[in-house]
């Protein structure tokens, strides 16, 4: 056994009368009799003092108690616990705490831009965006590229289109789709693109966005499910007021009319250059020097001035195109003089107490082409549809007897040389023609109408003109293009060929959709008086002689 080291000798055994352990580890003396206490000290309470009077916090309290959003790495406080392990009540743990809006960040393209191959490169905030941004230019370059197979025969025309769609879709798709399934919302818009046919122009109606068909496809079956009636259109019937403001012609100008067909031979002004030039016909015309765009204000560098919208040059420079001189007339008496105006035919009238059908339409939308000639400006195409926009008239107009061609005008025109050679009718047989869906009753529907009713030499008096109906912001005379309002209100993009000029077929249409449209959609003007029955020409002549 080991000896004992007596540690417990001090204490008395709690066995002592009856112990039997031979070598007990407490004392067994009679003297020890109670255990020792060790007297522990203790505080006692001390009375709470009464709080002091409320004061406003000041505002370094209130800065000092805000919870911060985020603290640096190496701060202090960041590391810092009470001792005794209790949690500090001054601020929650930061896995608790909120930092920014609850709402989830949209990442989407700042502006478009493309790379070297033409592929569309996406600007966005990473930080912002749910979807990783390589994924989502991935996904954007597989768009793109669909995109360009899908726009094949009108990329050379608009070469940004499949970059600004591809863009514009991915942006679609990721709006609407979360983290998980963005890729599946990707790849079944490009299953959508292939189902697209392929559009052979711009205002095709496979050409846009997913949003963009949609919702053209709904205005479409909603405008054109109104078939315009001449009650509904009445209100927007130009008074003959309007008629003069805008520069129609409204009553029939003195003079025989036509007696001077052309000016071959003549001194005039060139419409291109503003200078003086001998007319001749379009193989022995002079060379001119001119810009085929419009002059508008531009600021380059906060300098103010004016530049062309074909190539950005100044009035002051040399022009971007070459051409024959042509020249342009507006005077009515001039015209006159070129092809006689008359009024539109009269309704037919009832024999003998029987009714005869007329076969003269209650609305129609009208739209001509021109071209240069010896005689001025003169029409070589009409087209004219019906309130459902079903086509009833197309016709290449030929030239007046004496009367040469000097400029297709085709860049605007869409006239071409072998158009005008396949044309039969001249300009009097085509207005006979017209008489059969035309009558003094007819509302006639177009854009800038008064240009195509002067080319006509048509002298009308019921006209609703969609450059009325949607003014230019700065007020007449000036107005705006029919591409412009056909691309903001009808989502359609027209006159798109380019070089190759406009259709008048197109525009008539565009012109008939952006009135059924104003109809639906537009507000109401104010009613006119509903006009009397139609008089005969030379009556109708007589009143404003």
């Amino acid at each position: 056994m080991f000896p004992t080291l007596k540690l417990f000798h001090s204490l008395p055994c709690p066995d002592k009368p009856h112990c039997t352990r031979h070598n007990c580890l407490f004392s067994h003396s009679p003297d020890l009799n109670h255990i020792p206490i060790t007297p522990v000290p203790l505080d006692s309470p001390k009375p709470t003092p009464a709080p002091p009077p409320k004061q406003p916090p000041s505002a370094a309290a209130v800065a000092s108690t805000s919870i911060p959003a985020k603290r640096s790495v190496g701060s202090p406080l960041r590391f810092a616990a009470p001792s005794n392990g209790a949690t500090s009540n001054s601020e929650p743990p930061a896995k608790f705490q909120k930092v920014g809006t609850s709402k989830r960040p949209i990442a989407v393209p700042s502006a478009p831009q493309t790379s070297s191959n033409g592929v569309p490169v996406l600007r966005v905030n990473a930080a912002q965006s749910q979807v990783a941004v390589p994924v989502r230019q991935a996904m954007l370059k597989s768009l793109y590229d669909h995109f360009v197979i899908l726009y094949e025969h009108i990329l050379p025309n608009n070469p940004t289109l499949a970059a600004e769609h591809a863009l514009k879709q991915e942006e679609e798709v990721y709006k609407k789709s979360s983290k998980l399934t963005y890729r599946n919302a990707v790849i079944s818009s490009i299953a959508a693109l292939k189902r697209r046919p392929k559009p052979d122009s711009a205002g095709h109606a496979s050409v846009g966005s997913e949003a963009d068909v949609l919702a053209r496809e709904e205005m479409r079956k909603k405008v054109a499910a109104l078939r315009l009636s001449a009650a509904q259109l009445e209100p927007y019937v130009l008074s003959l007021d309007e008629m003069r403001m805008w520069g129609y012609v409204v009553e029939v100008p003195p003079g025989p009319g036509g007696d001077r067909p052309h000016e071959e031979g003549a001194v005039m002004t060139c419409e291109r250059c503003a200078q003086k030039f001998l007319v001749k016909r379009r193989e022995e015309a002079d060379e001119c020097r001119f810009h085929w765009g419009r002059a508008f204000s531009s600021k380059v560098n906060g300098e103010k001035r004016r530049v062309f919208t074909c190539c950005s040059r100044t009035p002051d420079e040399e022009g971007c195109q070459t051409g024959p001189h042509v020249f342009y007339e507006s005077n009515a008496e001039d015209l006159h003089r070129r092809h006689a105006f008359t009024h539109t035919r009269t309704p037919a009238d009832s024999k003998d107490g029987a009714a005869t059908s007329d076969t003269a339409l209650d609305v129609v939308a009208l739209d001509c082409e021109m071209i240069y000639t010896t005689g001025g400006m003169r029409v070589a195409r009409v087209s004219v549809i019906d309130a459902a926009g079903k086509e009833i008239f197309d016709e290449y107009v030929r030239m007046d007897e004496g009367v040469e061609v000097i400029d297709f005008n085709t860049r605007f025109s869409g006239i071409t040389e072998e158009n005008l050679a396949g044309a039969v009718l001249p300009l009097a047989a085509v207005r006979r023609s017209m008489d059969a869906f035309i009558n003094a009753n007819t509302i006639i529907i177009g854009h800038a109408l008064e240009n195509d009713l002067k080319t006509l030499r048509m002298i009308h008096h019921r006209c609703v003109d969609t450059a009325v109906l949607f003014p230019h912001t700065a007020g007449p005379p000036y107005r705006r293009a029919l591409r412009a309002l056909a691309k903001e209100y009808l989502g359609q993009t027209i006159q798109a060929a380019g070089a190759a000029g406009h259709s008048s077929v197109e525009d008539s249409v565009a012109t008939l959709d952006l009135v059924r449209w104003h109809v639906v959609n537009g507000r109401k003007p104010a009613p006119k008086p509903t006009p009397t029955a139609a008089r005969t020409s030379t009556a109708a002549a007589s009143d404003y002689i």
